[in-house]
């Protein structure tokens, strides 16, 4: 069981998988020649696994170890954007219009190689190992239907006693990992709101009952829900993306729409943002002689680590990568994931892992058209899972 010695045999294997697919980047719920490429691997390995879950038929669930010891989990998830890449990469997607421009390429290949080098130390294992490769979790929350299928309280091998997932992350220096106790990543609720008048020509405006007053005065005010009715110590924020409305400059139109995403950190927040952009939507479209039709769309919950599992990612970075190479993150940030799904059933925690190469302010932005998850942050990763196996549940 020599970490090095392991890693530096799987590596060249585990890069050229990366490459293989990040040329075949599939959407939420249509990732079938990945998950093909994960099964055959698996299948090479000799490693046995479940092919898929109701509902998330590209998921793919294994199991290294003895059942009887303590579980703990890993996950990857394996699905890509409706980007068009531009990188000039020899191993470019092939799929017109989709790219890994958010490195799901790269976990999904660091999966791959922690199950090719846990397989060869399955009896040593201190611990039993579930490796998830997860579809959709870009669009339709591909964790939460994982969760309902039983992959973490027993249903889908043995119940899991923590689980660990990473991202690769821009801003970070390569060869470093970050994370924090309690909330990492927020909600991301979804909203749409449709102001009801009365359609008129533009010269007559008495006439009829101006929604595009309503929605722009919506837009300014709804800025407020978090200046003035979320308590000023308690992250949050509101977005207006969209503002669709009108047909021509000379005529009121009957409807116009604003829609939005709504980032809160802690549950109570989440509600409160809520009804807070319900209550004052529905003031300003009755002082406007409007009707409201308010959409909400509830997205990811907050991502909250586990405190004691945060603690042990801490110092298990700071062993296997050396102490400088752990950077506690000093904020949470407001993008959000569904791995929040499994913390909100079990014990984990999910961290991130640097990838920006010396020299660099920032590695290029996750969902962007140039973006390349880089090799060598594959090592760091399967570092930090491997250890996380070896020195479960205590301290390495």
């Amino acid at each position: 069981m020599n970490l090095e010695t392991a890693l530096s045999a799987a590596l060249p294997k585990t890069s050229g998988l990366r490459h293989r697919l990040h040329a075949i980047p599939e959407l939420s719920d249509q990732e079938h020649q990945t998950a093909a490429l994960i099964r055959e691997e698996l299948d090479q390995m000799g490693l046995g696994f479940t092919q898929g879950v109701p509902e998330a038929p590209t998921a793919t669930i294994a199991i290294v170890g003895d059942p009887a010891r303590p579980c703990i989990a890993f996950r990857a998830d394996i699905d890509a954007l409706p980007i068009e890449e531009k990188t000039g990469l020899e191993y470019a997607s092939r799929h017109l219009g989709r790219m890994h421009a958010c490195g799901h390429d790269g976990h999904t290949a660091i999966l791959l190689g922690c199950a090719s080098i846990l397989k060869g130390w399955a009896d040593d294992l201190p611990v039993c190992v579930k490796l998830i490769w997860q579809p959709a979790e870009e669009e339709g929350g591909g964790a939460l239907r994982l969760v309902k299928a039983g992959v973490l309280d027993g249903r889908l091998g043995p119940p899991v006693d923590a689980i660990f997932g990473l991202h690769g992350w821009p801003a970070l220096p390569l060869g470093a990992v970050s994370t924090r106790p309690g909330p990492l990543m927020a909600s991301t609720d979804r909203f749409a709101a449709t102001f009801v008048g009365r359609r008129c020509h533009g010269a007559f405006p008495h006439l009829g009952r101006d929604p595009i007053v309503a929605a722009c005065e919506a837009v300014v005010n709804l800025q407020q829900c978090v200046s003035r009715d979320l308590d000023p110590t308690e992250p949050g924020l509101v977005t207006v993306g969209v503002v669709q409305g009108g047909v021509a400059v000379n005529i009121i139109p009957e409807t116009a729409c604003i829609s939005g995403t709504v980032r809160t950190l802690t549950h109570p927040a989440r509600h409160m943002l809520r009804e807070s952009i319900q209550r004052r939507c529905a003031g300003i479209a009755a002082a406007q002689g409007c009707r409201l039709q308010l959409d909400w769309t509830e997205g990811y919950p907050p991502l909250i680590n586990d405190p004691a599992m945060a603690g042990y990612v801490a110092a298990t970075a700071r062993a296997a990568l050396g102490a400088d190479r752990f950077i506690p993150a000093d904020r949470p940030s407001m993008g959000g994931e569904d791995f929040a799904y499994y913390l909100a059933s079990t014990a984990g925690c999910f961290f991130q892992l640097g990838i920006c190469g010396a020299g660099q302010e920032s590695s290029r932005s996750l969902h962007t058209d140039d973006f390349d998850f880089p090799d060598a942050a594959l090592a760091v990763g399967m570092r930090m899972f491997l250890s996380l196996a070896l020195n479960y549940p205590g301290q390495p």
